[in-house]
């Protein structure tokens, strides 16, 4: 499937900024779900400062905002190639070691509420066992947009009962180390039907089996990504994997708007 993407991030100023630096990683690698044809990174108000490949294997560029303006407008847009192979992404691959993403993170730490819900989990094989916990989580906690925050962890999630896609993410990465798996969570792009604008990019989970490599599990759909799904970074949790994240110095009151359209 050939989808095209367009994700707008703007930021508007009632004051000019005194500093702000943003991390960006809004650009799609090709791998073995995804073959990036073309993409641009365009920004206005901002300058890039640099660009690598982060620890996790991510494009990753720094931009620094421009004192004067009160406008910043970053665009990133393009076509990727995507094939469905069932959620398997393969052997792990990049700088980081395997044994790092069992580690846990604020975010991510597993508590009493996580323990309980793997202790739900049926027997079976491995790829059983994180398929029934994929869906456990979607059955635990209700999509509900505005009930969490960034900071909001896996525990608080699920001590709630609902949240979103983020929290989703957390929840079975969580689970998924105390199950003995190595997982990591990752955001994109996924083609929703019957909806061409999004406010915000979604995020779901790997887990590492044995047999198979990684494998990627939606618990906020209670699929498997297949070829409506871009992957753009990946991490031990959102920190390590937000599309756009930074700083800012000043009095200057932000708003903040993003659009995003995901179509074949």
């Amino acid at each position: 499937m050939r989808l095209k993407i367009s994700h707008r991030t703007e930021y508007r100023y009632d004051a000019p900024v005194y500093y702000a630096l943003q991390r960006l990683r809004l650009t799609p690698l090709s791998g073995s779900t995804q073959q990036v044809r073309d993409w641009k990174l365009d920004i206005s108000g901002a300058e890039d400062e640099v660009r690598f490949i982060d620890q996790f294997g991510n494009d990753t560029r720094l931009v620094s905002f421009d004192t004067h303006s009160e406008t910043i407008s970053i665009v990133a847009a393009g076509e990727v190639d995507t094939n469905d192979n069932g959620g398997v992404v393969g052997r792990h691959r990049g700088f980081a070691p395997l044994w790092l993403f069992l580690r846990e993170t604020p975010l991510t730490a597993c508590g009493d509420n996580v323990r309980a819900l793997v202790e739900t989990l049926p027997g079976g094989a491995e790829i059983e066992r994180l398929h029934a916990l994929m869906l456990a989580v979607a059955g635990k906690v209700a999509y509900t947009p505005g009930a969490t925050a960034s900071h909001t962890t896996a525990e608080n999630a699920l001590a709630l009962g609902a949240g979103v896609c983020q929290d989703h993410a957390h929840i079975f990465a969580s689970a998924a180390r105390l199950m003995g798996h190595p997982a990591r969570y990752v955001s994109g792009y996924l083609m929703m039907d019957g909806v061409e604008r999004q406010v915000a990019s979604h995020a779901w989970a790997e887990a590492h089996v044995d047999a198979l490599g990684w494998v990627a599990f939606d618990a906020a759909n209670g699929i498997s990504p297949d070829a409506r799904y871009v992957t753009l970074a990946r991490g031990l949790d959102y920190r390590d994997a937000a599309p756009v994240s930074g700083i800012r110095y000043g009095a200057a009151e932000e708003a903040l708007a993003v659009d995003i359209t995901v179509e074949q």
